[in-house]
């Protein structure tokens, strides 16, 4: 089971054990995620600052081939669907290859699959992306730091400093 993940996810089934057990101590416990440092669930804080630096990159990407005109409605409009297209391939494309976006690389967080598994793969990440885009099902956590759309593709963020 020790692949990428080392020893400290366990299993599936340590993640789906019943709701009467005791609240966890630290995020991820439950998990077998340790308290804090590598393999930690990455916090609040780290995976909003990924988000922002995702958005400002696709944004600075966007421009150099879009050029932004802030009086022109339509150019804006434009501007927008361009920079959403490249947030999509910016976040589904390295995080199912790699398990990082750029974001995540420069807050040193990385998504990492329940079973062990190296990478999230390309599906994951698609539905990850699609659901972060929609922002509620990614602000919505649990005791675990997991967001629905962790929950769904059965996928945590971990920390890797």
């Amino acid at each position: 089971m020790a692949r990428w993940t080392g020893e400290w996810l366990t299993s599936l089934a340590a993640a789906g054990e019943n709701a009467d057990r005791e609240p966890p101590r630290w995020p991820g416990e439950h998990l077998g995620l340790p308290e804090d440092g590598p393999g930690a669930a990455a916090g609040s804080g780290r995976r909003f600052l990924a988000l922002v630096v995702d958005l400002i990159v696709a944004s600075l990407l966007t421009a150099l081939f879009v050029r932004p005109d802030y009086s022109n409605v339509a150019v804006m409009q434009e501007y927008n669907l361009w920079s959403l297209a490249v947030w999509a391939v910016i976040t589904i494309v390295p995080a199912a290859f790699f398990g990082f976006t750029p974001g995540m690389a420069a807050c040193g967080i990385r998504v990492g699959r329940l079973d062990g598994a190296g990478i999230p793969g390309l599906w994951r990440a698609v539905v990850r992306g699609a659901l972060t885009f929609l922002i509620l099902p990614a602000a919505v956590r649990n005791a675990d730091n997991r967001g629905w759309h962790d929950r769904l593709t059965g996928t945590v963020v971990v920390r890797l400093r």
